[in-house]
């Protein structure tokens, strides 16, 4: 398969969405663990010697637990962190739900009054944005794209409910910077998708319609001036450009619209309306 340039982007931060949560330790943490039968280890430190830790390389695997179910784990300085596969990674259901976002929806749902998100569900919010911000990274790295892509949807819904339901502007623009970080893995994973199921002039269209919702989002804030300069456009920049010269791709058939509607030759315009019809049309009846 030819190479594609397609740098998946992972990074922490001293502030913000990416830093974890304060934590309060209980009394009881300090105790000691209730004796187990022989042979049982606490310690992990065969796993740490057969899979070291590489700074800067997001090393991750899916295996099988003890009951069968498959795990994510995360290779991290001093330890590993392990998530669920499916559903939320720490595997708790916030109010019986699948998800924080499920369980906030139903209580917007069952009150009569505006909802208004208090401090400990802003803090249930927080602590799904980490968890599947590490889970995403773990399956970008994986090549499983699929799923990092549905994680990543997951995120951007979960930002748009916070963003309607707070009265805390702060809060909710900690979370809305991030926004295109989360948008440039979503196109990521979704034009290598689009690569494997429908070749590279698909998997362009999803890098040019991510660049533009990303392009909005510059709008939205005031940073329109920014936005040819940014990291994270360049990079999608340098994907797109990549899959056109190993895969030899020209202008897609949106490009080529997009540039007959500029010129003003309206009927090269409709028959490329016509064919990119056509072509939909027939993924529709497939």
């Amino acid at each position: 398969m030819a190479q594609v340039v397609c740098v998946f982007r992972f990074a922490f931060s001293d502030s913000g969405l990416f830093s974890p949560p304060p934590t309060r330790y209980d009394e009881g943490m300090a105790e000691e663990p209730l004796p187990l039968p022989f042979p049982f280890r606490y310690d992990i430190d065969f796993i740490l010697r057969t899979w070291p830790f590489k700074p800067g390389v997001v090393a991750a695997r899916l295996v099988r637990a003890g009951d069968g179910r498959e795990v994510v784990q995360m290779r991290i300085e001093m330890g590993i962190m392990q998530m669920e596969a499916v559903g939320r990674p720490d595997g708790e259901h916030p109010g019986g739900c699948a998800n924080c976002l499920e369980w906030l929806q139903e209580l917007v749902r069952a009150q009569a009054e505006p909802f208004v998100l208090n401090d400990r569900q802003c803090m249930e919010i927080d602590r799904e944005f980490l968890q599947y911000y590490h889970r995403r990274v773990c399956y970008l790295a994986l090549r499983k794209f699929d799923r990092a892509l549905a994680d990543a949807d997951y995120t951007l819904r979960l930002m748009d409910f916070a963003a309607e339901y707070s009265t805390n502007r702060p809060w909710v623009l900690s979370h809305e910077q991030y926004r295109p970080f989360v948008i440039f893995h979503r196109v990521q994973a979704g034009a290598m998708l689009a690569l494997e199921k429908s070749g590279a002039e698909a998997a362009i269209e999803t890098i040019n319609r991510g660049l533009e919702e990303m392009r909005e989002i510059f709008v939205k804030f005031g940073a329109e001036e920014r936005f040819e300069h940014d990291e994270l456009v360049g990079q999608l920049s340098t994907m797109k450009e990549s899959l056109r010269e190993e895969y030899r791709v020209g202008k897609t058939l949106a490009e080529q619209l997009a540039d007959a509607v500029a010129a003003e030759e309206y009927e090269r315009a409709a028959r490329l309306r016509d064919e990119i019809a056509r072509r939909e049309g027939g993924k529709g009846v497939a």
